[in-house]
C-alpha cells in the first residue's frame, strides 16, 4: 500500500511538471496559485491535522512574510530572493513565536478566539496605518531575482517551477518531521495531551515549536503568493483567508498531508467551475463540502479507503447469509 501511494506522488508531480508544456498561460497561472495555496494549506494542517491545534488566525504569518517581501523589495527593480527570502521567513516565524508564546497556554475554543484576536490586530495593523499602503496595499512591481543564469522568476514558467520545487520539498519536509520523535509527540500530544505530560514530555515547548514551524511555512507561501500576484493587501491577513484554507483542508481530509493538496486543488478547482456557473457560487461550494464530508468523513483522501470497506462490506454479505 506504501509503494501504491508512493508510486500515485511519484506520478502526480510528473504531471504537474510536465503540465506547463501543453497549457495556456491562464492554467498555468491557475496550478501556480494552487500549489502556492497548498503549501499554506500544508502549514496549516501541520497545526490543525496533527497537533490539534485549531487555528482562525493562520492568515497573519501568511500577510506578514507578503507584506516583508513588499517593503523589502525596491520600487523600481527587483529583490533579491536570497535575502528577502530568509527575512519574511524570520518574519513570520518570530511573529508566529511572540503569538504562539502566549496562545499555547490556551485549548479549545480559547485558543481558537484568541489566535483570531492576534491575527486581527495585525490585520488592522496594516489595514489602519499608512505604513504599507494602508487599505489600498502595496505593489511588487517585479519579481524577486535569483541570479541564477538562464533562470528568471519573471518568467511565469519558471515561477511555476520554483513553486513546484518548493511544495514537493515542503511535503517531503513534513514528512520527515511527522515520522520523527518530534513528530509522534505531537501526534500524541493531539490524541491525549495530558498523558504525554505525564510521560514526561513538555508539551507546552512541543506545541510553541508547532506553531512557529507552521508559521514559518505559510510565511513561504505568503513569499510566493506575493511574488506572484505583484501586490499585497490586508485581505491576506483577514479571519476569512484562515477559514478558507481550513475548508480546503476539511474537504481534503484533516490530518492527512495528501488531503492537504487534495483539498486545496479541489477547492480552488470548483470554484472556478461555480463561479462560472452562477454569481452565488459560494451556495454551491458549501453544500458541495457538506455533502462530501457526510459522505465521506475522512475527506477525499480517505474515498480509497471508504470504497475498499464498502466493497469488502458488500462481498461479505452473501457469506454471512
Amino acid at each position: 500500500m506504501r509503494t501504491r501511494r508512493l508510486l500515485v506522488l511519484l506520478v502526480a508531480v510528473a504531471l504537474l511538471a510536465l503540465f506547463p508544456l501543453i497549457a495556456e498561460k491562464f492554467y498555468m497561472q491557475l496550478v501556480t496559485k494552487i500549489m502556492i495555496l497548498s503549501i499554506f494549506a500544508l502549514s496549516l494542517d501541520l497545526l490543525v491535522g496533527y497537533t490539534g491545534l485549531v487555528s482562525l488566525g493562520h492568515a497573519a504569518y501568511f500577510g506578514v512574510a507578503a507584506y516583508t517581501l513588499a517593503l523589502a523589495a525596491p520600487e523600481s527593480d527587483a529583490a533579491n530572493l536570497w535575502l528577502t527570502l530568509p527575512l519574511a521567513l524570520a518574519a513570520s516565524a518570530l511573529t508566529a513565536l511572540v503569538i504562539g508564546a502566549l496562545v499555547v497556554r490556551t485549548a479549545g475554543v480559547y485558543f481558537i478566539m484568541v489566535t483570531l484576536a492576534f491575527a486581527q490586530m495585525i490585520y488592522f495593523f496594516f489595514h489602519d496605518t499608512r505604513i504599507a499602503g494602508g487599505s489600498d496595499g502595496i505593489y511588487v512591481n517585479v519579481r524577486p531575482a535569483t541570479f541564477v543564469p538562464g533562470f528568471d522568476l519573471a518568467d511565469d514558467r519558471h515561477f511555476y517551477y520554483a513553486v513546484l520545487v518548493l511544495l514537493v520539498g515542503t511535503f517531503v519536509l513534513l514528512v520527515t518531521i511527522l515520522r520523527s520523535p518530534f513528530g509522534r509527540a505531537l501526534q500524541g500530544i493531539k490524541v491525549n495531551e495530558r498523558r504525554m505530560r505525564a510521560l514526561g514530555f513538555a508539551t507546552l515547548r512541543y506545541k510553541l515549536a508547532a506553531f512557529v514551524l507552521a508559521g514559518t511555512f505559510a510565511g513561504l507561501a505568503g513569499y510566493l503568493a506575493a511574488a506572484k500576484e505583484g501586490y499585497v493587501n490586508p485581505e491576506m491577513l483577514a479571519w476569512h483567508q484562515s477559514g478558507t484554507v481550513l475548508m480546503m483542508l476539511i474537504l481534503g481530509g484533516l490530518g492527512t498531508l495528501v488531503g492537504a493538496v487534495l483539498g486545496t486543488f479541489s477547492y480552488v478547482l470548483l470554484q472556478e467551475w461555480f463561479s462560472g456557473l452562477t454569481k452565488h457560487w459560494q451556495l454551491l461550494m458549501g453544500a458541495f463540502i457538506v455533502g462530501a464530508v457526510l459522505v465521506f468523513p475522512q475527506g477525499l483522501a480517505g474515498v480509497p479507503a471508504a470504497l475498499l470497506r464498502w466493497r469488502a462490506a458488500r462481498n461479505a454479505k452473501p457469506q454471512d447469509g
